[in-house]
């Protein structure tokens, strides 16, 4: 890595994964945690996968089927 020194310098990544790791031992997750979860990760992927989707099909359209 090109500034591998300054980073380590700025930001103590063993220090932050284990005060992260010293937190999350803390809390425990609930039933509805786990759920909003989910629905938060549908509500990402899934436009997104439509739009990929519209994509590609808007280029096969474009190259394939448009003067039929």
């Amino acid at each position: 890595m090109f500034f591998e020194k300054k980073i380590k310098h700025l930001v103590n990544v063993e220090k932050a994964e284990k005060t992260f790791k010293e937190n999350m031992k803390d809390e425990k997750l609930e039933k509805k945690d786990i759920l909003a979860m989910i629905i938060a990760a549908f509500l990402v992927y899934i436009p997104a996968f439509f739009i990929v989707c519209g994509v590609f099909l808007f280029f096969i359209w474009l190259f394939f089927l448009r003067f039929t």
